[in-house]
């Protein structure tokens, strides 16, 4: 049977944990499980024989972890397909009638992208297609990528898969205990991307028990039109007798699962913890249930890595500042690259109310393919918000939503043969929501009745590359009413039919209504209020224009969308005093640079300020702060990720300058030494690195030893430098003992040396009972250990 057949028809019963069963197999301390597939595959046999033994219907390869960045070319070729020999072995010596598929497991890079890491989007993508392509040459029935906790490295699998195999596509992530991603990205944003990208299944794995991760479920319910899985791990790990233990045991497991299946989870397994055991009670506990009905929720969703614009909470402000026409400055700043204009430009927007940025880089001099993406990947590097991809240049469209780290507004899409197919291949493909034109190629009608039948054949057309309608926002094409009287009329005629008639939400460029006439800013600002009470969804507006918020924020209170007029008093208090601002950096401070992650900025402040100010006190009296600003709003989770490490690269940029006059190490003289390593038998080094960059950028001696560090080279190299704070990451299971033989090891020959530890399958108990100093549960609570030690 093929496997997406079965997948729309049953409860589909996935596999368990392999690190445990490894270890009780003999796996050695610090081995690669992946190695087992060729040194010991009678083992690897076993451990999927008695998952398909105990109900399986899907068995995912012994191949999590292998990829190019930790093994040779003739080390992947070999290990994927003996992985995937070694589950069709056990799949044929299985008992039970019951459907049995294999699934290639693919599990993240160990790397940060660009531009919060080293990794480019390509050479991710790249990547993962050798593996899967590997895998699915070697015959398996379909992709399991799991424990994936980037989104934009998500994305990059996802997009692997599809280009290169035609199997089915089951994506799970993993998230933290704030409910998110490592990388700040919700639930609500995964769900409808992966989705529109077109995978077969999406969900949730490892991270938790099955208890702690069901609210996070509860959101792929209300976002996702396709099957949703779950791999929860056995509870919370602790260690006993040298051995992880799990406090979930396999009754209580299945228990939860059941209750989760009832409303709608189809794909039901586990991770780190469970066994056959585990499965088998699953496989139980859900014999006689039926699954639940999928409905189609037509959410319209965009979003950036880590927030979203959901159009049922309207209307929506996307700013239009970052487009060139009519605009000298920006113009030339395109021309000049001059990207921190640029990124000025949309922090000042985001800081003026805007939810969404217009990004438009068309200019006769500009190559759109190079600058488009060029742009958008800096914006996003230093902005939260949502961008609108606005180009019509379909090369330069497609090169920027391919690498864009979120949901895209695409603007847009017309009536014309051309435009809907060039433009919904892309969607199609990459996801996102299109901002469409009612015109063709006969132009603008001169009716609504016109405008309404080519809004009808773009749905149409939409339907026909699996874009549902609620994925296009139109543009009912306002004309200056300077030329035509009935202008505004017709257009807010136009967007009240489309909102009744056809269900779909509207958007508009408010501006255009009043070229040619005084007073401009009036006239928009009462063409907008009466296109809000026509229902108009989205406004692209200048944030900058009193006249224009004013109107927003009083329409809203009186509509009652401001509960406690909070809204409009914050505005009110904080109102514009020019009608026409203009983004400057002249008044930005070094401080706010950092905060903002303004690497280039952040670099020439610190050069001018260099001429005035002590080095020493600009760290202490502008970078420190900055950096603890951003500190204090990520443990608040007011910034995430992202945003931290921007304004660490900001400071890196800060402190290059310093360094660049003073003499040797002054710069960081105040700084202990540190000694950073994953431990023994463990390829994965993402978190230690964020760590490692964090530390750096407060002042701290960071002594990387890498990845796959044995107890004695940690040891050794501690002592050598004199280092007072040891850091170790673990991020499977498999690789805890090594940890705790490192701690060990470390205070039995350095007893004063502290250590502080953390990772995937870490908790505060285990890090406990391992005899760790320190649990940091996130780079920043390692910065905040370390600075205790520094005194």
């Amino acid at each position: 049977m093929d496997f997406r057949d079965f997948l729309n028809n049953n409860i589909v019963i996935l596999d368990g944990g392999t690190g445990t069963l490894m270890q009780e197999a003999g796996l050695p301390a610090g081995t690669p499980p992946g190695k087992w597939n060729i040194e010991n595959p009678e083992a690897v046999i076993n451990i999927h024989k008695s998952y398909f033994d105990a109900g399986s219907n899907v068995v995912m390869t012994n191949t999590f972890g292998i990829n190019p960045y930790k093994y040779s070319e003739n080390e992947i070729d070999e290990m994927i397909i003996a992985a995937v020999d070694n589950a069709k072995k056990a799949r044929e010596l299985s008992i039970g009638s019951h459907e049995k598929f294999i699934a290639l497991d693919v599990g993240p890079l160990g790397k940060l992208l660009a531009p919060i890491g080293e990794l480019d989007f390509e050479d991710a993508v790249s990547a993962f297609t050798r593996v899967i392509s590997i895998g699915a040459a070697a015959g398996v029935d379909a992709i399991m990528i799991e424990t994936m906790n980037d989104f934009l490295e998500t994305k990059c699998a996802l997009l692997a898969a599809k280009e290169c195999c035609v199997l089915p596509v089951m994506v799970s992530n993993a998230y933290s205990d704030d409910g998110r991603l490592l990388s700040g990205t919700s639930p609500e944003i995964i769900t409808v991307l992966l989705e529109q990208m077109g995978a077969d299944a999406i969900g949730v794995n490892c991270s938790f028990g099955p208890l702690q991760l069901s609210e996070i479920v509860e959101k792929y319910f209300e976002y996702s039109s396709i099957p949703v899985l779950f791999k929860p791990n056995a509870g919370l790990p602790y260690i006993k007798d040298g051995k992880t233990l799990f406090d979930v045991g396999p009754e209580e497991f299945a228990d939860c699962i059941k209750v989760l299946v009832s409303k709608g989870l189809r794909l039901v397994g586990g991770c780190c913890g469970t066994t056959p055991e585990y499965i088998k009670k699953v496989a139980e506990a859900v014999k006689y249930s039926y699954p639940a009905e999928i409905e189609k929720k037509h959410n319209t969703v965009i979003s950036s890595g880590t927030k979203y614009v959901d159009f049922k909470d309207v209307p929506i402000l996307i700013g239009e500042r970052i487009n060139p026409t009519g605009k000298k400055k920006l113009k030339a700043a395109l021309a000049e690259k001059d990207i921190a204009y640029i990124l000025r430009e949309a922090t000042t927007q985001e800081e003026k109310g805007a939810h969404v940025l217009d990004v438009n880089t068309g200019s006769p001099e500009i190559d759109e393919k190079e600058m488009l993406p060029l742009v958008a990947g800096e914006i996003q590097a230093v902005c939260t918000l949502p961008l609108q991809i606005d180009t019509t240049d379909y090369d330069a469209l497609e090169a920027t939503v391919r690498r864009y780290n979120g949901i895209p507004l695409i603007n847009s899409v017309n009536g014309k043969k051309e435009s809907m197919e060039a433009v919904f291949n892309v969607a199609a493909k990459y996801g996102g929501s299109i901002i469409a034109l009612t015109l063709d190629e006969e132009g603008i009608p001169e009716t609504s009745d016109g405008r309404i039948e080519i809004a009808k054949r773009i749905i149409d057309k939409a339907e026909e590359y699996g874009i549902d309608k609620s994925r296009l926002i139109f543009d009912a094409l306002v004309l200056t009413v300077s030329a035509d009287n009935n202008a505004a009329a017709l257009t807010l005629e136009t967007i009240k039919r489309i909102r009744t008639e056809l269900g779909c939400h509207t958007s508009l460029g408010i501006s255009n209504v009043s070229f040619g006439l005084p007073e401009r800013a009036k006239i928009n600002a009462t063409f907008f209020t009466m296109a809000l009470e026509n229902g108009l969804s989205a406004a692209i507006i200048n944030p900058y224009s009193e006249d224009l918020m004013s109107a927003y924020y009083s329409w809203r209170l009186l509509k009652g969308k401001d509960e406690n007029c909070l809204e409009y008093i914050d505005f009110a208090q904080n109102s514009i005093t020019h009608v026409e601002a203009t983004a400057t950096e002249e008044d930005i401070s070094l401080t706010e640079a950092i905060e903002k992650g303004l690497k280039i900025k952040s670099a020439e402040l610190t050069k001018k300020l260099l001429k005035t100010e002590d080095p020493l006190a600009l760290i202490q009296n502008a970078i420190v702060p900055a950096l603890n600003i951003v500190g204090e709003k990520y443990e608040s989770k007011r910034v995430f990720l992202p945003q931290l490490l921007m304004s660490a690269e900001a400071a890196s940029y800060a402190f290059g300058e310093i360094k660049a006059v003073m003499r040797g190490p002054e710069a960081k003289k105040n700084g202990i030494k540190i000694v950073l390593a994953t431990v023994k038998g463990d390829i994965h080094d993402i978190g230690k690195n964020i760590v490692k960059l964090l530390l750096e950028n407060y002042g701290f001696n960071v002594i990387d030893l890498g990845r796959d560090v044995a107890p004695e080279v940690v040891v050794d190299k501690a002592i050598e430098n004199d280092v007072q704070l040891v850091g170790l990451s673990a991020l499977m299971t498999t690789t805890v003992p090594s940890m705790e033989a490192t701690i060990k090891l470390l205070k039995e020959k350095a007893p004063t040396i502290k250590t502080v530890v953390g990772g995937a399958v870490l908790t505060k108990e285990l890090a406990e009972s391992i005899g760790a100093d320190k649990y940091a549960k996130d780079a920043m609570e390692t910065v905040r250990y370390a600075e205790s030690i520094n005194g």
